[in-house]
């Protein structure tokens, strides 16, 4: 398994979840609903409870650029809020969401008034730059099928389910979104896909992978 930063509300002691929970609000989404906007005021955090979310930048040609799909217990738009910028990228709900969102005066003031929740925000921000530099680092080193290779993995890793014949995928995410996330044409993701079947390494249908040989493509993926 690959080692993924642990999810915020993992990270929070009972205590802190419990007064989490009392100053947020309860909020739904639909599939294809708009959490937050890039370019948008940092005036709340969200904390993802049931569901997966897409966060995306666009180009100035307008090309969608995945930075990455966030699940239950992570959280969306702290950074905004911490730096008191606008926000970095647009999210948006991939499922139905249920989440908590909190003001950016009540998170601010958590931060200040519970060692514990701000040590657990420090613990969750170190591990998602650890993973963004890994990521970086898998860019620069590797071609399209690798960088591929490596997201499917990360795919199966957090977002797979156990089946018959090996792991299905759960995330419905379509060829144009993998190509945003791995930096690549659509085409090109298309032709890694096709080797990466070809090899019997995955099968494909419409926004669903099913991983049949996890060592074979892990060895893509390095």
């Amino acid at each position: 398994m690959t080692d993924h930063p642990a999810s915020f509300l993992d990270l929070l002691e009972a205590d802190d979840r419990h007064e989490l929970e009392a100053r947020a609000g309860h909020r739904r989404f639909k599939v294809g609903s708009t959490l937050m906007h890039e370019g948008g005021p940092g005036a709340e955090v969200v904390v993802i409870l049931e569901g997966r979310v897409k966060v995306a930048v666009a180009t100035a040609e307008g090309r969608e650029i995945v930075l990455g799909f966030c699940g239950p217990g992570e959280l969306i738009g702290d950074l905004a809020v911490i730096d008191r910028r606008s926000r970095s990228g647009t999210a948006e709900a991939m499922e139905p969401v249920e989440a908590l969102a909190i003001s950016a005066a009540e998170f601010r003031a958590m931060i200040e008034r519970r060692p514990g929740f701000a040590t657990a925000l420090l613990r969750n921000l170190a591990g998602r730059f650890r993973d963004a530099e890994r990521r970086r680092v898998e860019f620069a080193a590797a071609q399209t099928l690798g960088r591929v290779g490596a997201r499917l993995v990360e795919l199966a890793d957090r977002h797979g389910e156990p089946v018959d014949d090996g792991i299905a995928i759960t995330l419905p995410i379509s060829q144009e979104e993998l190509a945003g996330w791995t930096g690549s044409s659509r085409e090109a993701v298309a032709k890694a896909l096709h080797m990466l079947r070809e090899l019997g390494c995955i099968r494909t249908e419409r926004r669903r992978i099913t991983v049949l040989d996890e060592d074979g493509l892990r060895e893509q993926a390095a």
